[in-house]
């Protein structure tokens, strides 16, 4: 069994939607943490579908397995094939 690639789901208000500097980053919306990244992607596109009126508005998906292991050179991180099914 492959260990999780974990992914982070969370969003909130933007300052500009073409960036990602949050208004109040204690008033962000925490999705959950996901074992793949279609699970999270999934995750990611029913929120964003129900805020999509609200341009200020703007959820991100975060790879904490990039972040859990920082020795690991970023670029040697592949999804596997089985992440981007959904």
């Amino acid at each position: 069994m492959d260990t999780p690639l974990l992914h982070l789901v969370f969003g909130g208000e933007v300052a500009d939607p073409s960036g990602t500097d949050f208004v109040d980053a204690d008033d962000l919306d925490v999705v959950g943490i996901f074992p793949s990244y279609a699970a999270a992607m999934t995750a990611w596109q029913g929120v964003s579908r129900a805020k999509v009126d609200h341009a200020h508005i703007k959820y991100v998906i975060v790879h904490l397995h990039r972040m859990l292991d920082p020795d690991h050179p970023a670029e040697d991180f592949h999804e596997r094939g089985s992440d981007r099914e959904g």
